[in-house]
Formats: C-alpha cells, sequence, structure tokens
C-alpha cells in the first residue's frame, strides 16, 4: 500500500473548505490532516502536530494572518512542506509574487475538481506543479524582469551538458523515472543531478530552480506552456 499525501486546509470561508474537504475525503491515496479558518489558525495547528501535512492548501485573502504571511512563516519554520496558493484573485505580478515567496502551485478558487487533484498529485510527486497558464505568466514575467535588470554574472560553463538536460526536463515538468527514461540513466543518477542542481542554484526546491532556470534563459519553453 502507499503512503497516502498528506494535506491541511485553511481558508476563512467555511462553505468552501468544506466543499474542499468533502472532494478531498472520496479520494484513496489523500488524507487531511486538519482544516484551518485563517492564518493564525493554520499556525497554530501545524505547530502542534506531531506529524506536518505534506502539503498545504491555504487561501491567499483571509482575516489575521492571511495566506501571503503564513507561506512566509511555512516557508521559513517548515521548508518541507509544499505550499499550494489558492485565490479568486489571478493576476501575473500576483502569482510571480507568490512563486517567489515559496509557493509550488497555483489554483484559481473557481478550478474544477480535477485540476485540483491534478495539481496536488504533481506537487506530492514531483515537488511543483504549474499549468500552463501559470508557467507563461512565469516565463514572461521573469524575462521582464532581466529586461529591466541587465546586469549578470551567470558563467554558462557552471553547469554539465547532463545537467543541463536534466534541468531542460525538469522543467518541462517530466517526473525523476520519466527523465531517466529519456536520458537512458537511472532514477538515482537524476536525482544525483537534480540535487547538484539545487546546490549550484541555491534553489530551496525544484520551484525555485525552474524559476531559476528561467530568468537565466537555461531553458526555451516550447508552445506547451
Amino acid at each position: 500500500m502507499t503512503n497516502k499525501i498528506t494535506i491541511a486546509i485553511a481558508d476563512d470561508e467555511l462553505l468552501f473548505r468544506q466543499g474542499l474537504i468533502s472532494i478531498l475525503e472520496r479520494e484513496s491515496d489523500i488524507s487531511i490532516v486538519f482544516d484551518a479558518q485563517d492564518g493564525n489558525d493554520l499556525m497554530n495547528q501545524l505547530r502542534a502536530t506531531a506529524n506536518p501535512p505534506e502539503i498545504i492548501i491555504t487561501d491567499l485573502k483571509m482575516p489575521g494572518l492571511n495566506g501571503v504571511e503564513a507561506t512566509k512563516l511555512i516557508r521559513k519554520e517548515y521548508p518541507n512542506i509544499k505550499i499550494i496558493a489558492l485565490t479568486s484573485y489571478f493576476s501575473k505580478p500576483f502569482i510571480i509574487n507568490m512563486i517567489s515567496i515559496g509557493a509550488v502551485a497555483y489554483l484559481a478558487k473557481n478550478s474544477t475538481p480535477k485540476l485540483m487533484l491534478t495539481t496536488i498529485r504533481e506537487v506530492a510527486e514531483k515537488g511543483f506543479y504549474y499549468d500552463p497558464q501559470v508557467m507563461k505568466f512565469i516565463h514572461e514575467g521573469l524575462l521582464t524582469q532581466n529586461e529591466k535588470n541587465t546586469k549578470s554574472n551567470f558563467d554558462t560553463t557552471y553547469f554539465t551538458r547532463r545537467e543541463k538536460e536534466v534541468l531542460n526536463l525538469i522543467c518541462k515538468q517530466y517526473t525523476t523515472n520519466e527523465i531517466g527514461e529519456k536520458l537512458f540513466i537511472s532514477p538515482r543518477t537524476v536525482e544525483g543531478h537534480r540535487n547538484n542542481l539545487l546546490i549550484k542554484t541555491e534553489s530551496k526546491n525544484l520551484a525555485g530552480l525552474v524559476v531559476y532556470a528561467i530568468r537565466q534563459k537555461l531553458v526555451v519553453l516550447d508552445d506547451t506552456f
């Protein structure tokens, strides 16, 4: 039996929160650790639990401690927890900001249950998930930032050829096993290259690695994004 994906949910809208719980409780591979009514409740329950969830789905606009500030605290205190940002405010600057502070996925509140479940499972397996629209926002936003700040000391010889190949496939959201199959190397070797990339880029997670790669123009995203 595979381990379940453990989830915590934070949203101040009770009916919406209960709706999410109802959907997720039907899934055999997902377990809800707790749900919270706002950011303060989220942090209090998180600090009190002996077994923190693997993923937190948090609304960004909540009274008191909002989801943005809660995300910052979680990234500092629980760097291994993956945060899925949930909001009805869907804009390029907002998404870029949330990703920069640590969100590894982004869900609009009017998303379908199917997309929500896909996002959760992709985040659990790969460490991050950006749908085509979010990936497009990241790409456009980071390249715009680079144009405004042309100074760069990036050394293109910093990565090996194999590391660049692995990085490119990570950015296209392939799994470790899929990368191994494409490059004819073992999953363990893929993980080794991935860890080297994280160290070299000083990225805390794969989401940060993707942002780094786009900012430095190390990958060319095709029309699938």
